[in-house]
């Protein structure tokens, strides 16, 4: 169990550390006036979705493992305000802070802790359970981002991935290595 615990521990990080590249590599190719554009009045700008996701992460990360996951000095929808002044400097900030909390927490974690009961909002997770509902929200709003990203850069952008139309260029041939299982 210890051996499978570390492995769901270390690739839990390398997926939020993935993510995070991510991204970076989108906030990086925005002009300061993209991290503001809404594309209508239902949707939230660059520098209100890296907002949230620092207030989430502060709130989720801080204390993990011995206070609720919503903490009371969290006002969620305050997140979703920002305004004409927010500076790109402002929105890097938060980005790195949020994700501060998240990687300070998650490599302090043992594979003892695994299975430990946390709350948020009151409600029971495991320490997986609340890793892997994490890891989902984070990686909708890092899309949401990038989407957003690519969108504003259009023909200016730089991919993230394998570029349109060279993909046979990444593939790697290789023989087929049997699985040994167990008897």
């Amino acid at each position: 169990m210890e051996v499978l615990a570390r492995h769901y521990l270390d690739e839990i990080a390398r997926q939020l550390r993935g993510y995070k590249r991510l991204g970076d590599g989108a906030l990086a190719q925005l002009r300061n006036e993209d991290f503001l554009v809404v594309l209508d009045p239902e949707s939230n700008s660059i520098a209100t979705l890296v907002k949230h996701l620092a207030g989430n992460m502060r709130s989720r990360f801080t204390d993990f493992l011995t206070t609720d996951g919503e903490k009371p000095d969290r006002f969620r929808d305050q997140e979703f305000l920002v305004d004409a002044s927010t500076t790109r400097e402002e929105v890097m900030r938060w980005w790195d802070q949020g994700w501060t909390h998240v990687f300070s927490t998650v490599e302090e974690l043992r594979p003892a802790d695994i299975m430990h009961t946390i709350y948020i909002r009151n409600e029971p997770h495991t320490v997986v359970q609340a890793l892997n509902r994490a890891l989902a929200h984070y990686a909708m709003h890092v899309g949401q981002i990038v989407f957003l990203a690519k969108h504003l850069r259009s023909s200016e952008w730089k991919t993230l991935s394998v570029p349109r139309g060279k993909s046979e260029e990444f593939k790697i041939v290789s023989p087929k290595t049997p699985v040994k299982r167990g008897v």
